[in-house]
């Protein structure tokens, strides 16, 4: 079968592999739609935290089942996959945290992916398609990725929140803060990110840090308060330093982006707000649940994310045309 590795940062390979043995406790599925996610373009960059190379890359998946030891699936039948293996034993998973395990294995990402013609999984990540388009299905982790994060600020009707970041996880941010209840403010310096989540989920009030004064802006819409709650989904470390001065008193700040450098802020104004800053890290399942009801109800509709399309035997030359803001690109889509 063929598969696309990325064999070192800027370089892709496509090979032949042997089709995947089933195993006890693991599933084999074929892959029909991958999401391209900002882990795979920081990875493919050589910016990415926690990876190693040569690897295949995909996590945001659709798939069928062809065969495995788990009870209820079909052969056919369409699915997506909760790509965060874990070990079930760690303080972690004990606790009912799976999704930031201590031995954690993302697939995609600290092992291969989902870049090939058919995969193996433990068959507990199967996750049933509960009646979603392949498309739909494929962008439910992003989505799951906002949900969790905006399930962990434990937003309240009314509250002002700022999302920071107008990607694929910060519209995932958008619409699980707006189903909260939130009065919802976004920030990015990309003008066409910023538009473009206006005209398709709704987002009346949005700042561009480059063209506006954002600490004026962000007073005149919350009456001088600042938004109690703060999200950010850049993974830039002067954007994520920059925000801690955008908490209001008692507020919370959620780190969802992820960079490579340390983050610094004024103790003092951290420390009289008395301020909560905490992590969000990938998705449980039942925060994929929560995301495809949402869709089935038709609570959201996350499809106008999908910009971008491409062929599996495309990606080799046409991948990197998917980084840079030139291409408004905000998430592609590969069909296999």
């Amino acid at each position: 079968m063929k598969v696309i590795a990325c064999q070192t940062p800027g370089s892709f390979e496509l090979i032949e592999k042997e089709l995947p043995v089933l195993e006890p406790g693991f599933s084999i599925i074929q892959i029909r739609r991958i999401g391209v996610c900002g882990t795979d373009l920081h990875a493919f960059a050589g910016n990415q935290p926690f990876f190693s190379y040569p690897r295949i890359l995909g996590h945001e998946l659709a798939a069928e089942f062809v065969e495995g030891d788990v009870v209820g699936f079909e052969k056919g039948e369409a699915l997506t996959i909760v790509p965060y293996f874990y070990c079930g034993n760690c303080i972690a998973c004990r606790n009912g945290k799976p999704n930031c395990c201590a031995a954690i294995k993302v697939f995609g990402v600290h092992i291969d992916g989902g870049m090939a013609a058919y995969v193996s999984v433990p068959s507990y990540a199967l996750v049933k398609s509960g009646g979603l388009s392949l498309d739909q299905l494929a962008l439910v982790e992003p989505l799951a990725i906002g949900a969790h994060a905006v399930s962990r600020a434990e937003i309240k009707p009314g509250e002002k929140v700022l999302v920071v970041g107008a990607g694929p996880i910060g519209i995932g941010l958008v619409l699980f803060a707006q189903m909260a209840g939130a009065e919802v403010i976004l920030m990015d310096t990309n003008e066409d990110r910023l538009q473009f989540c206006r005209n398709h989920f709704a987002v009346s009030r949005i700042i561009n840090p480059f063209q506006q004064d954002a600490m004026a802006m962000l007073k005149e819409f919350t009456s001088g308060d600042m938004p109690s709650v703060v999200i950010d989904a850049t993974g830039n470390q002067k954007a994520i330093n920059n925000a801690f001065a955008y908490m209001s008193h008692g507020g919370k700040y959620i780190l969802v982006g992820l960079q490579l450098g340390e983050i610094s802020f004024s103790h003092p104004e951290f420390h009289k707000r008395e301020a909560i800053l905490m992590s969000s890290r990938n998705a449980t399942k039942t925060d994929f649940t929560h995301v495809m009801d949402a869709i089935a109800n038709g609570q959201i509709d996350p499809l106008p994310m999908i910009t971008h399309r491409l062929l599996f035997d495309d990606v080799m030359s046409k991948f990197s045309e998917l980084s840079g803001p030139s291409n408004m690109v905000v998430k592609a889509m590969i069909d296999c």
